[in-house]
């Protein structure tokens, strides 16, 4: 297995693009180019925003307010497409392996999906995480980050020809939306450190990336260091 999640998600791309149809495959570029165009990126908390408030139920089914986390110091926060995104998963695995790391910066994880507590409970399973994954169904919190999209036509029947029904895995009837991969990292008054919102879900900020920046703040001495910026993606 390659090192860094930029190494293995490069690789799993290489398989994508052998396994997708080739009319697949344009159609979500086209979605991804779409997605650009709108400036969704743009317009969604950035650097130097309030982040806004997270209360959701945890993969337990219990309640859980990152204020507490906050409290103790900075907190990142993921989105996740679902459990059923490879890419996803490669993500939430890879922030895993960091956490011991994470928390000697002194800082807190999440993540958050707006599929079901359930599938988020399978999530964490499968993923062996360690970490509060969190529902957010009806995507509440994500559109008061300003990062969730609609399906155009032409990419809900690209999911749809998968057997992958988007409204049923996050109890959402009728509503084909999803989140972008964005990642954020919140100081403990609340305001954005870091924010990642590129529009192509195949492509993340690697983990080691985000910790390298908490851990230069937080004087931990690392192999490469910089101050905390923000990031539109590609």
């Amino acid at each position: 297995m390659t090192d860094t999640l930029s190494d293995q998600l490069a690789q799993f791309r290489l398989g994508w693009h052998a396994r997708v149809p080739e009319k697949s495959k344009r159609l979500m570029e086209a979605h991804i180019a779409h997605l650009a165009a709108s400036h969704i990126a743009e317009r969604a908390k950035q650097v130097g925003d309030r982040a806004p408030q997270v209360r959701l139920p945890d993969q337990h089914g219990q309640p859980f307010d990152v204020a507490d986390l906050l409290a103790k110091g900075p907190v990142i926060i993921t989105f996740y497409r679902g459990g059923w995104c490879p890419f996803c998963n490669l993500e939430l695995k890879a922030y895993e392996a960091l956490l011991p790391r994470i928390a000697a910066a002194g800082a807190s994880l999440v993540a958050i999906s707006p599929e079901k507590p359930d599938d988020t409970s399978t999530t964490a399973e499968k993923n062996a995480l360690t970490f509060p994954v969190l529902s957010d169904i009806g995507q509440g919190v994500g559109r008061a980050f300003g990062v969730v999209y609609a399906f155009t036509e032409e990419v809900r029947t690209v999911y749809e020809g998968f057997g992958l029904d988007v409204p049923a895995k996050n109890g959402a009837p009728g509503e084909w939306s999803l989140p972008l991969s964005a990642t954020y990292v919140v100081a403990q008054d609340g305001v954005i450190l870091f924010a990642d919102t590129g529009v192509d879900y195949r492509e993340r900020t690697d983990p080691l990336e985000v910790l390298q920046r908490l851990e230069h703040r937080a004087g931990v001495p690392a192999g490469t260091s910089s101050v905390m910026e923000g990031s539109t993606g590609p």
